[in-house]
């Protein structure tokens, strides 16, 4: 099963949602669309999920696709997933600013997730993803926590006592 997900922000991701209508048949598709006009036909859609749910689909799912999320990004990850990320962007309403674009660039360099910038080239990061086994335990990846580390330290600047935030982060 392929397991989508667009978060609980409350504006439309239909550039995503659209998207998986190209997915080609035959393999099962659950998506959780939110505020998305667009329901595809070949998916079994839902607009919100307890967190419970989310996070079984997440454990039960070959593949995870996500918006660029922290929070949505981490239960993939979590949950033993390297998701394909797609970032909401600004330009589009779909966020307030582009910090999932930011968020996804920084993970996907680092190897944590594989990135979809545009929802065009989601079949084709379908192709390249590796898939992961339902049920796969949780693991700690010491990459993002260190990556997590970084981004916080960079957004927080020094501190007023002239050290980093990163020697007080963890």
């Amino acid at each position: 099963m392929i397991f989508v997900t667009v978060g609980t922000n409350e504006a439309a991701f239909d550039r995503l949602i659209v998207a998986l209508d190209r997915i080609p048949p035959g393999e099962e598709v659950f998506a959780q669309c939110g505020s998305s006009a667009h329901r595809p036909a070949r998916a079994t859609c839902v607009d919100f999920l307890p967190f419970e749910e989310l996070t079984d689909l997440v454990r039960r799912a070959r593949i995870v696709v996500t918006h660029a999320g922290a929070g949505s990004t981490m239960v993939a990850l979590a949950n033993g997933k390297q998701p394909i990320v797609v970032p909401r962007l600004r330009r589009y309403g779909e966020a307030v600013d582009d910090h999932q674009l930011h968020f996804a660039r920084r993970l996907a360099e680092s190897g944590l997730v594989t990135m979809a910038e545009d929802p065009d080239n989601l079949v084709d990061a379908l192709r390249t993803v590796e898939p992961t086994a339902s049920g796969t335990s949780i693991v700690a990846d010491e990459r993002l926590v260190q990556e997590l580390r970084r981004m916080i330290a960079d957004a927080l600047g020094p501190t007023p006592h002239g050290g980093s935030e990163s020697e007080q982060v963890g």
